[in-house]
């Protein structure tokens, strides 16, 4: 039986730690490393001490290997990064990009010189992380919990607030809307192929490429390569 009493740690665990990635971002700001420790105790440890409390197993299903799936999610994944690349190149003419770099300098330590290092790490980790906690933990347990509508919108709008703090500086408010729609949008996707696969390989194959193509913009951004 559906029940909020039985979601409702799971909502508070969604709702703090994003707020508290929130004032992290927007407030005190601390170098990317000191962030990315913080983000990794919130994202992973408190997910997995509620599923240590409830017995709730959250690995076993979520990393199930489906080489199917995996050859999809990879060919998608291709085609997030040569579209989101495609759309930089398209519009980017019309958008003024010129604050990303100094946002990331100023509030994150984030230059040319580490840059590649921390794309690596967005890329490879962070998305795994997110995915875990956005995905794995969030929709999969909230849609056991309170059903698949609730999952879906809960997960896909924490997944686009939640960056509202770390882009906040970086566009202009009509090219932050329209990322943050963009988000929402992805969100839901990302759990659509979760849901239909069963695991999160496939959300993190196309979040990573996704990634990749941002990162690969802000080489471009920062100068290193033309």
């Amino acid at each position: 039986m559906k029940s909020l009493r039985g979601a409702l740690p799971v909502i508070v665990i969604i709702i703090v730690s994003c707020a508290v990635m929130s004032i992290i971002d927007a407030v005190i700001r601390p170098d990317y490393a000191v962030k990315s420790i913080i983000k990794l105790i919130l994202f992973l440890t408190l997910p997995v001490g509620y599923a240590l409390v409830t017995k709730k197993d959250l690995f076993h299903s979520l990393f199930t290997f489906e080489k199917r799936g995996m050859v999809r999610a990879l060919l998608m994944g291709l085609g997030v990064f040569i579209f989101i690349l495609g759309a930089y190149f398209l519009i980017g003419p019309f958008f003024d990009f010129s604050q990303v770099t100094g946002a990331l300098q100023n509030n994150m330590g984030v230059d040319a010189g580490n840059f590649i290092w921390v794309a690596l790490y967005i890329s490879v980790v962070n998305s795994l992380l997110e995915e875990f906690f956005f995905r794995g933990f969030a929709f999969f347990t909230l849609k056991e919990r309170l059903g698949r509508k609730f999952a879906y919108v809960f997960s896909a709008g924490a997944f686009a607030l939640y960056h509202i703090a770390i882009m906040t500086s970086w566009f202009s408010i009509p090219l932050f809307v329209l990322l943050i729609v963009s988000l929402f949008v992805a969100g839901l996707f990302f759990n659509w192929i979760n849901e239909r696969n069963g695991n999160i390989y496939s959300s993190w194959m196309v979040h990573m490429f996704a990634n990749l193509a941002i990162n690969t913009i802000g080489f471009i951004l920062f100068g290193i390569i033309s």
